[in-house]
C-alpha cells in the first residue's frame, strides 16, 4: 500500500518555506520486530508436588569442636602479635609504662595460663586445681570447694575450663554455666551464714525521676523462694489448652489432642508429688477451658510449697531455681529435684516402686516443652532456633542434676 501523497506534499512544503503557515506532522514510527506483546505475570508460577527435604546439618563431634575452638584461639593471639608488630614504634622520650603497654599483649586475648586441670580432695572438700591454683569464686575470690559427696559434680567442672582455650573464654558466661551454678550455691550458703546480708533491689525511684539500687533486709533465699512461687500460679503444666472444636485442633498420628497430652501429664507428676514430696496437698489447673486469666492455689497450698523451698539446702535451691526458669514451671522443676537430690528431699530409696530412677533429663525436658512440641508436629521446626532452645533446655537440666546429685544416698 503506498503512502498517502497529501502528506508527502505538505512535509515538502514546510521543508521549502511556500507556505507561511507551520504545520505539526505526527508521524506513527514502525515496529522493528513482529513479536506480539505479552502480558505481564501477575502471580508466580507454583510447582506442585510434595516439598524437599530439609538439608541435613553435618555431623560434628566433640573432639571437632574443642579442635576448631584451639584453631580460633591460636588465629586470633597470631592476628594480636601481627597488629601489635606493625604498629610505629613509640618515641625514645615516651615513658616506660607507655612502652611497656603498647608492646603487651592484652590479658583477654593470651592464652590460658593453665596447662593441666586436676581434681583434688583437700580437707574432706572437692577443689578444682589450674595447674597448682586453686579455682576461685569470681567475685569475693574464695576458693571453690565442693562436698566430697559430688565427684561427679567436680569432674564436671574440671572439664568444663579443661575446655576453655584462652583466658578470655573464662569470661564469657555461656562458656561456663557450671561454674556459674556452682558459684550461685555457694552464694546461697554465705547468704545464710550472714555474709553479704541484704538483697540489693533494682528501679527504686528516688523521687526526682532517677532510680537507684538499695538494699533490703530480706535474705537471698526468700527472695528466690517469692520468685519461684510466682511461677506456681501461671505453671506451664497446669496451662491447658481449650477444649477442641469442631474443625480445630485437630489430633495427632496417635489420636491425641494437645489438651488430653497436658492433662495426662500434669496428672502424673502431680500424683507423684502429692504422694511422696508434698503427702495430700490439692493442686488444681490455673488455666483451663476458655479462660485468659490464671487462678491461684489455695493458701494452705502455698504455704506447704513455700516451706519446703524455704527448708531447702544452699545446692538444691540452687538447682531448683535454675530448672523452673529453664523450663517455665514448678512442679517439673521439683519433679527433678526430687528424683536427683542426695539430701532429704529425695524419694529414692522410700519404696521400692521408686528405687529405680525413671525421671531424667529428657523426661524433663519433654515435660517442659508439651506444647512447643506439639506446634512442631503440626507447622515443622524452626532451623537454629527450635533445635538451639531444645539442646539449650537439656544443657541446662543437666546441670541440675549434676548439682543436687551425689553419693550421699544410695
Amino acid at each position: 500500500m503506498k503512502p498517502s501523497a497529501r502528506v508527502a506534499f505538505r512535509l515538502a512544503a514546510c521543508q521549502s518555506g511556500l507556505s507561511p503557515r507551520h504545520h505539526s506532522v505526527v508521524l506513527v514510527g514502525r515496529r522493528i520486530h513482529s513479536t506480539p506483546v505479552s502480558p505481564a505475570t501477575v502471580s508466580p508460577i507454583h510447582g506442585t508436588g510434595p516439598p524437599p527435604q530439609p538439608p541435613s546439618p553435618a555431623a560434628d563431634s566433640t573432639s571437632a569442636r574443642i579442635e576448631r575452638r584451639k584453631k580460633q584461639a591460636a588465629l586470633l593471639e597470631r592476628a594480636q602479635e601481627i597488629r601489635g608488630s606493625s604498629r610505629p614504634s613509640q618515641p625514645t622520650a615516651a615513658k616506660d609504662g607507655e612502652n611497656k603497654a603498647s608492646t603487651t599483649t592484652s590479658p583477654l586475648t593470651r592464652r590460658r595460663f593453665w596447662k593441666h586441670v586436676h581434681v583434688r580432695e583437700v580437707d574432706d572438700a572437692l577443689e578444682v586445681h589450674l595447674d597448682t591454683r586453686p579455682l576461685r569464686h569470681p567475685t569475693n575470690k574464695e576458693v571453690i570447694r565442693l562436698p566430697a559427696t559430688k565427684p561427679l559434680l567436680a569432674s564436671a567442672l574440671a572439664v568444663e575450663w579443661d575446655l576453655l582455650v584462652s583466658a578470655q573464654q573464662a569470661t564469657k558466661q555461656h562458656l561456663i554455666p557450671l561454674t556459674s551454678l556452682i558459684c550461685r550455691a555457694l552464694d546461697i550458703a554465705d547468704n545464710d551464714a550472714g555474709k553479704n546480708v541484704g538483697v540489693a533491689k533494682k528501679g527504686e525511684d528516688k523521687g526526682d525521676g532517677g532510680k537507684e539500687e538499695r538494699a533490703t533486709n530480706e535474705s537471698l533465699r526468700t527472695s528466690i523462694a517469692r520468685t519461684l512461687m510466682r511461677y506456681l500460679d501461671t505453671d506451664s503444666l497446669l496451662c491447658w489448652a481449650p477444649p477442641p472444636r469442631h474443625g480445630h485442633d485437630a489430633p495427632d498420628a496417635a489420636g491425641n489432642t494437645l489438651r488430653e497430652l497436658q492433662k495426662r501429664a500434669a496428672k502424673e507428676v502431680v500424683a507423684y508429688l502429692s504422694t511422696y514430696v508434698w503427702p495430700g496437698v490439692e493442686i488444681e489447673p490455673v488455666l483451663d477451658g476458655e479462660s485468659i486469666m490464671p487462678r491461684g492455689q489455695k493458701l494452705e497450698t502455698r504455704q506447704i510449697i513455700e516451706g519446703w523451698i524455704m527448708g531447702l539446702s544452699p545446692w538444691e535451691l540452687a538447682g531448683l531455681e535454675r530448672a523452673v526458669l529453664a523450663g517455665k514451671g514448678l512442679l517439673g522443676a521439683v519433679r527433678l529435684l526430687a528424683e536427683w537430690s542426695e539430701g532429704f528431699v529425695g524419694v529414692r530409696g522410700l519404696s521400692d516402686a521408686i528405687e529405680k530412677r525413671t525421671f531424667g533429663i529428657e523426661e524433663a525436658a519433654k515435660l517442659a516443652s508439651i506444647e512447643v512440641d506439639w506446634q512442631i508436629g503440626n507447622w515443622g521446626e524452626v532451623e537454629d532456633t527450635h533445635d538451639v532452645e531444645k539442646e539449650d533446655l537439656r544443657r541446662q537440666l543437666g546441670s541440675v542434676v549434676l548439682l543436687v546429685s551425689g553419693t550421699g544416698k544410695q
